[in-house]
């Protein structure tokens, strides 16, 4: 049958074909059940709380001291793993705790009997060195190993660590004041001998300075001199040469323009000359001949128009003749016509005044009605009680049609009503 085991304990294999035991930390192993045993032991570290109470010192001053110890049984090392099981296989951890922290107070006694208060107060890193020392060599043998001791606590009950304490103090509070003033001196003189060194250094700085100043001056008005002394030859030197430039510029120029105007010259020489020839050649004689063409065109125009305007009286005339005839005979229909409703008019009399006038009534509505016409968009308002729509503008069309009679009575003095009524009786 197959054991494991973690890392933090050891199993141990004993009986038929394990002399000597099979020892395995971390790991597993095959047992054969009824003749081999399995035991295990841990490997866990353990923390000791080592206390002594009231052990006299040295000088016989007694006092308490706790420390805290790391220790555990070394499974990576068989020599120690063998021994660890020897001493305590089949012990719990508290049992093999107890042995190890016997042991360690034990030693951590003996090492404060050897030792005065100041010692073990003022140097604790030396006391927990010694205690590790002297405990390791002892645990080795067991197969435990110390991890790590530290010393927690110091105290006692006759108030001798604070009488050092106090004296310390009082020590220490004297040096302070001693060193302090001691220091305020000598910050005093070094300031003062800093000051000192200052105010020389800064004397000599401000000589150093107005020294250079000076010389810098004086060294600034030569060279200003020199410059501004080649800075004006150079500029007079500089307008001199422009001065120069420009002047061979100008004559230049002047050449230049002389050579112009003789190439000119010489160009409108020569287009004149041309010019000439080609009068001659394209204005002179084709002018004779357009001359000649325009004297026979002109005769020919002046025939035409001769002709046409002898076309035209007679056409006019003749116009007019039809137009006279035409006149003539409209007037006399006319007039025949005027005198027939003269006879009308005076057989009639009124009648044929309504007539004429009943003849326009349609002209009239006509002419009432075309600002309707025109009119885009016509909005009806309604008081309640009347009509709205076309039915309402034709209303109002007739309703001026109506109030012709009234209106032409005004004008003419005749009722056409009284008219209508006479008319019949009158004709027959």
């Amino acid at each position: 049958m197959f054991y494991t085991c973690g890392p933090n304990e050891a199993m141990v294999v004993s009986g038929c074909g394990r002399s000597p035991p099979l020892m395995i930390a971390g790991g597993r192993v095959f047992v054969f059940p009824c003749i081999q045993q399995i035991q295990r032991i841990s490997l866990n570290t353990l923390t000791l709380n080592v206390k002594s109470d009231k052990v006299y010192t040295r000088h016989g001053v007694p006092i308490s001291v706790t420390g805290i110890a790391q220790v555990k049984i070394q499974g990576q090392n068989k020599e120690m793993l063998a021994a660890a099981c020897q001493m305590f296989m089949g012990m719990s951890e508290v049992e093999i705790a107890q042995i190890a922290l016997e042991t360690l107070e034990g030693h951590q006694r003996a090492i404060i009997a050897h030792l005065t208060v100041e010692e073990i107060y003022q140097d604790r890193k030396k006391f927990s060195e010694q205690v590790f020392k002297v405990a390791s060599s002892d645990l080795l043998n067991m197969g435990i190993g110390v991890v790590s001791y530290t010393l927690k606590d110091v105290h006692d009950d006759q108030n001798y660590l604070s009488s050092l304490g106090k004296a310390r103090t009082a020590q220490v509070q004297r040096d302070a004041r001693i060193g302090e003033a001691q220091f305020k001196r000598d910050a005093v003189i070094r300031e003062a001998h800093a000051m000192q060194e200052k105010i020389s250094a800064q004397y000599k700085n401000e000589i150093e300075m107005a020294k250079a100043q000076r010389d810098f001056e004086l060294k600034k008005a030569a060279y200003d001199m020199e410059v501004n002394t080649k800075k004006a030859e150079s500029e007079m030197a500089y307008q001199l040469q422009v001065a120069k430039t420009k002047q061979r510029i100008e004559e230049e120029k002047m050449q230049v323009q002389v050579v112009e105007r003789t190439q000119q010259i010489t160009l409108q020489e020569q287009e004149i000359t041309r010019r000439e020839k080609e009068l001659e050649a394209k204005v002179q004689k084709p002018a004779e001949a357009e001359r000649y063409r325009i004297e026979k065109l002109a005769e020919a125009e002046k025939l035409q128009l001769i002709m046409e305007a002898e076309a035209e009286a007679e056409a006019i005339r003749m116009r007019g003749e039809a137009e006279a005839f035409a006149l003539e005979a409209k007037g006399r229909a006319e007039a025949e016509q005027m005198a027939k409703k003269a006879e009308a008019f005076k057989q009639y009399k009124e009648g044929a005044m309504v007539d004429m006038l009943l003849e326009k009534l349609p002209l009239m509505a006509e002419e009432i009605s075309k600002p309707l016409c025109a009119a885009q968009k016509v909005t009806m308002v309604s008081s309640g009680g009347s009509e709205v729509g076309a039915a309402k503008l034709t209303g109002e069309v007739l309703e001026i049609m109506t109030r012709l009679p009234s209106a032409v009575e005004k004008l003419t003095g005749v009722k056409i009503s009284q008219v209508t009524r006479l008319t019949p009786i009158q004709t027959g």
